[in-house]
């Protein structure tokens, strides 16, 4: 392996740091690297070829007051194949707020689990004010672009998918929308357009837009809800996108006395039905059982013309602080998808009747779904997902969903071994929905080491094809 330090930072973090969400398996990187010669175990496919990119959580300073593993400072990695070889670059997104504070040399901005109130400068980002944009949270691909997120909105950061060249903030011409942008836009594989949404704490209280495969925003409009709410992701199908109103929010009597309090209220869960290029007029809502979710895997319209979708249901989303735990050990039980009862479902939606029916898929604790993007807005077959940990935030192995069959096939890492989300990569020419790779990264706390692992996607069981070295255990 060659390895070249193209930066390096010096941390403020404490150099004893034992927090959960800093050290171990989380523990941050201050180096961005340019590696190539990669080692490979195995052998590289030589019809892989393109760029895997995955955005992870890396604080580079201290925190004020507590610490909450959604507040790191955004850090893409980006390893690239060609003809059977690979090289690999990370690098810090360089956004605003991380700008600031390298200056400053100390934090400005409270995190997640803090009042707004302690954050040290007088402007700031995301839905509920006075946040620091971390642009931790995602990364889309769109008209050759990486567009990094945030999860409580804010800016798009635009690097190049290859060289992680920072290429400034996204503008859409001068028309990116105030209120930002969240995290989890989609990119529609066939239309090359960018479906996005918004939310905050000021009335209509969220927009969806769309932006062409020029680069213009071409759509945006009011999604009017009742109150403040929390949106994490969006779905769509063909000719519609699917947004929600679910009754995990902000207690409303605690947001007006300035406290950020997530509660779980006795209301449905609500979905807005929306044409892609629709209105607030032509929304159609439809009811179902309160739930809150994170990620949906896909939406399709079915041959009756009912919408139908994949996601994971929590059972538990707002699971009752316990008198033994700490405030953080309580805060964090937000993050165990197993205390949340996070499962597999289904939700048909029948624009004819306004009906909605669902069901769980399985009873198993799953989430972060891939699949293949060519079926994304179709009706598809398999998805992939991550196995959690029990007790924390991070995943033990992944898993293949046969949505026609029912059947799960689940591979468990090594004990001390972690992955990252999958990713799956069609094979040029494939016919079959699986006929595909299946990528992640891997975190080796026992070797102290990380690689990319490239698994085939139609037997996940076989073991990995190839397993490409990186330069640094990464988070």
């Amino acid at each position: 392996m060659q390895i070249e330090v193209h930066r390096s930072y010096t941390s403020t973090r404490p150099p004893d740091d034992a927090h959960p969400y800093r050290s171990g398996a989380w523990r941050p990187q201050t180096t961005e690297y340019n590696a190539w010669d990669l080692d490979v175990d195995g052998r590289i496919p030589n019809d892989l070829a393109g760029t895997y990119l995955r955005n992870t959580e890396n604080p580079l300073l201290d925190s004020l007051g507590r610490y909450h593993p959604f507040d790191g400072d955004g850090m893409l990695h980006a390893i690239t194949f060609v003809d059977g070889e690979a090289s690999y670059r990370n690098r810090f997104v360089r956004t605003d707020g991380l700008a600031a504070e390298l200056e400053a040399r100390e934090p400005l901005w409270a995190g997640l689990a803090e009042r707004p109130t302690k954050t040290k400068v007088d402007y700031g980002w995301g839905a509920r004010g006075l946040m620091k944009d971390a642009s931790s949270t995602d990364v889309t691909v769109h008209r050759g672009l990486a567009l990094s997120s945030f999860y409580m909105c804010g800016e798009l950061y635009r690097l190049d998918p290859a060289t992680l060249t920072d290429e400034g903030r996204e503008t859409w011409r001068g028309r990116f929308p105030a209120e930002g942008v969240s995290a989890h836009p989609k990119v529609d594989p066939r239309t090359g357009e960018l479906l996005f949404f918004n939310y905050g704490t000021e009335a209509p209280y969220m927009h969806y837009g769309v932006v062409s495969d020029e680069g213009e925003l071409v759509h945006y409009t009011d999604i009017p809800l009742p109150g403040s709410r929390l949106p994490h992701d969006m779905a769509f199908t063909e000719n519609y996108v699917i947004l929600n109103d679910f009754p995990l929010y902000w207690d409303p009597e605690a947001l007006a006395a300035g406290h950020y309090v997530n509660r779980m209220h006795d209301e449905p869960s609500r979905f807005a039905v929306v044409p892609r290029r629709g209105t607030a007029a032509d929304i159609m809502w439809f009811e179902a059982d309160p739930t809150f979710v994170l990620h949906w895997n896909n939406a399709y319209e079915d041959a009756d013309g009912r919408i139908v979708l994949d996601g994971f249901f929590q059972e538990n989303p707002a699971p009752a602080p316990r008198p033994d735990l700490t405030t953080d050990e309580n805060i964090f039980r937000y993050l165990d998808l197993y205390t949340m009862g996070s499962k597999i479902h289904r939700w048909t939606f029948d624009p004819a009747t306004g009906h909605t029916s669902e069901e769980h898929l399985d009873e198993r604790i799953l989430e972060f779904p891939a699949i293949n993007p060519d079926r994304a807005g179709l009706p598809y077959r398999y998805a992939y997902y991550a196995l959690p940990c029990s007790g924390w935030f991070g995943f033990e192995g992944f898993a293949k969903h046969d949505l026609h069959t029912g059947e799960i096939t689940t591979v468990a890492f090594p004990a001390g071994v972690f992955g990252s989300e999958a990713v799956v990569v069609p094979r040029p020419g494939s016919g079959a929905e699986d006929d595909a790779y299946l990528l992640t990264y891997l975190s080796d706390c026992n070797a102290d080491a990380s690689t990319c692992a490239i698994y085939d996607a139609a037997d996940i069981t076989a073991g990995p094809l190839a397993t490409v070295a990186l330069p640094e255990r990464i988070s």
